[in-house]
């Protein structure tokens, strides 16, 4: 769900950018050397999920999987996601680097918060540990197509009827996500189950 260039007012992208750069530093911070290869690998997920994408005005629609990664990853979803953002930034021209912060928190804000608030029922939780999945996946979406929207409002009020299409438009994706993020979950319950606290001990 990238915002181009030259789209968003100054005050807008600086505050994406402090709060993306506060961000990353505790994500860093709480990162140690085991266990880079795993946010590699989700960041490298993220990037290939959203790499098909329909244009909606000066944002896109497409997968986000971020709900997957905060659960995951807690804080380090930000340099995981910061790091797929640039990427594409930079060789396939999605987004931008001067929108590169407001992208960042407005994919990793979400992931982290819908990680914390889920993680313990999907960790420790057997009856419920599923919806909660789904509820990560789909609201995880829901947040950041709403940061989408607030960017774009903050920006100038004119554009209103777009944001409100932003997020009318990722309701099927919202669906699709909390759908991904369930059988995800699932899976690495039957499999891996430590792989679910790693970054939340």
């Amino acid at each position: 769900m990238h915002i181009s260039e030259g789209v968003l007012s100054v005050p807008v992208l600086m505050t994406g950018a402090a709060l993306t750069a506060i961000g990353t530093t505790i994500g860093l911070k709480r990162l140690d050397y085991e266990h880079i290869a795993q946010v590699g690998i989700l960041a490298a997920l993220f990037f290939v999920a959203s790499l098909i994408h329909v244009p909606i005005g000066p944002s896109s629609v497409h997968l986000l999987l971020n709900g997957i990664v905060g659960l995951l990853l807690g804080w380090a979803a930000f340099p995981a996601l910061l790091t797929g953002l640039t990427l594409q930034a930079v060789f396939l021209q999605f987004g931008g680097i001067t929108v590169l912060g407001v992208n960042s928190f407005n994919l990793a804000g979400p992931a982290v918060l819908c990680g914390f608030l889920f993680r313990s029922i999907v960790i420790n939780q057997t009856k419920y540990a599923l919806m909660a999945a789904f509820a990560c996946g789909a609201l995880s979406v829901f947040f950041t197509s709403l940061m989408v929207a607030i960017s774009l409002i903050w920006t100038e009020e004119s554009f209103f009827q777009i944001a409100a299409l932003v997020i009318s438009a990722h309701i099927p994706v919202m669906i699709i996500e909390g759908l991904i993020t369930m059988f995800c979950i699932a899976f690495l319950k039957k499999v891996q189950p430590a792989a679910l606290s790693v970054f939340h001990q």
